[in-house]
């Protein structure tokens, strides 16, 4: 699955993420009727009242869930249209979509008619009549002056925030956020977010939200309380999308945000987004986990990009271009990703453009981002796990199949590495690592590189229709080249 993180569109993955059903409609109210229309004047008394028919009974409502058209104000109303097209279990069809039919008439009891007439003549004149006392009433209480109190006066305006509330986590954690800008030698760029990460002024953002400064472009980062630094890259990684940037002379109170551990994330589990969305920063948005390992790839728009891989944590909250880099997360205010991508609606579901959030946004999960990070301070290069062999790259479900040949001509199963230690050849179609499936090479890629160089993986592969596993020890490249 390929998504939008403000820059180009990469060959996606075949894992898209489930399309999200729609909330059920309201029932249908009736039409309010118009403010400015002249109220209709009763009839008169009747001496010798006719006999009525009897108005039809209201209809009752539907389940609320049931979807249905407004109504046009005719009665009877049309007659409703065919649901699922067989009856009830057990029962048959005949009363579903059936023709409305008008009640027989009601015989009128003799001398109600000018009762109800009389009585509801009385009761508009009284009603007039309170109106106007209720005027005069309440024009008198005003001329004594106001009665109103002021949410200041007392401890109205005192509004309680207890931990773990969405007001109290977003207010320990927005003083820990940057809102980061930055261009390129030529003039342009962007806006992006990023998180403290330790008290020497690191910040950790988005590799693509960092890009267009990478050769002698301009960074800066500014906190909430509109304190504006300079900052330098320290190193970034292409295909995790991760980056460290360094304020210049930065504050001595600086407050890193507590990290959690993305592997304890589950489904449903709440989550915060901070971030500046189309520049409007300190913007916080709430949602849940929606999925986990979800394979994603995507561009940082760069004319010369690579793409990058992940196994994403998915989310509800808003997420949308200027929130990447960004801290997502849990209930307690622990970061436990990074907001890097979304899917967007726009070029039939998967646009070059800057469009919102359609509900599928996608953050690096933290124990993968923090091993970079600390990687970048260390050395200023990524170092990447791998198994040493190359996988294509194309749409497909089945799995991730070793290629014939590898990049510029190399061999696909690279001699002596992992790959080839483990007895994997060309051909070969890889269905599991570990407990995940594999159903293609992208998402093979963001799996691996959930891992760490030295970790002992179990890989399940197809070979001649025979199904194989063997256990294989992750090698290491350093760079992004």
């Amino acid at each position: 699955m390929s998504t939008d993180n403000e820059g180009n569109v990469v060959p996606p993955a075949p894992s898209a993420p489930p399309v999200p059903v729609a909330s059920p409609a309201a029932s249908p109210q009736g039409p309010a009727p118009a403010g400015n229309e002249p109220t209709a004047q009763l009839p008169p008394v009747p001496q010798d009242p006719a006999p009525a028919a009897a108005a039809p009974s209201a209809p009752g409502q539907g389940p609320a869930h049931q979807p249905g058209p407004a109504p046009d104000g005719s009665w009877p109303p049309p007659p409703p249209s065919p649901g699922y097209g067989h009856g009830g279990a057990g029962g048959p069809a005949a009363g579903w979509g059936a023709a409305y039919q008008q009640p027989a008439p009601t015989p009128p009891r003799n001398g109600r008619g000018g009762l109800v007439a009389a009585v509801l003549v009385a009761a508009l004149v009284a009603g007039g009549l309170g109106g106007g006392l209720g005027y005069t009433l309440a024009k008198d209480q005003d001329d004594r002056g106001s009665t109103t109190v002021s949410a200041s006066d007392g401890s109205a305006s005192q509004v309680k925030r207890a931990p773990g509330t969405i007001a109290n986590v977003a207010a320990g954690a927005l003083p820990s956020t940057v809102t980061i800008e930055a261009e390129s030698t030529n003039g342009e760029g962007g806006t992006g977010t990023g998180f403290v990460f330790d008290t020497q002024g690191h910040i950790v953002t988005n590799n693509h939200v960092v890009a267009e400064a990478v050769d002698g472009g301009k960074l800066s980062a500014t906190f909430p309380n509109g304190k504006k630094y300079d900052a330098e890259i320290v190193g970034h990684a292409q295909g995790y999308d991760v980056a460290v940037i360094k304020l210049k002379n930065a504050p001595s109170d600086l407050k890193p945000l507590a990290l959690g551990d993305s592997d304890k994330v589950a489904v449903g589990d709440e989550t915060i987004a901070i971030g500046a969305p189309f520049g409007l920063s300190n913007t916080v948005t709430t949602g849940i986990i929606s999925a986990k390992n979800r394979p994603v790839a995507s561009s940082d728009g760069g004319s010369a990009s690579k793409p990058s891989y992940m196994s994403a944590l998915q989310t509800d909250a808003s997420i949308n271009p200027g929130n990447s880099g960004g801290p997502l997360l849990n209930a307690s205010g622990a970061v436990i990703g990074i907001n890097s991508a979304i899917q967007s609606s726009s070029s039939g579901g998967f646009g070059t453009g800057q469009a919102g959030s359609i509900g599928l946004g996608f953050a690096i999960p933290i124990n993968q981002a923090k091993y970079v990070a600390q990687e970048l301070i260390k050395s200023g290069k990524p170092v990447y796990a791998r198994i040493g062999a190359s996988v294509s790259l194309e749409g497909s479900t089945d799995g991730a199949k070793i290629t014939e040949q590898g990049t510029s001509g190399s061999a696909a199963v690279e001699s002596g590495g992992p790959a080839a230690k483990a007895g994997l050849k060309p051909g070969d179609v890889i269905t599991r690592l570990d407990d995940h499936v594999i159903d293609s090479g992208p998402t093979l890629i963001g799996e691996i590189w959930t891992h760490k160089p030295g970790d002992k993986v179990e890989i399940t592969y197809k070979r001649g229709g025979a199904e194989h596993t063997v256990t294989l020890t992750l090698g290491s490249r350093v760079g992004d080249n």
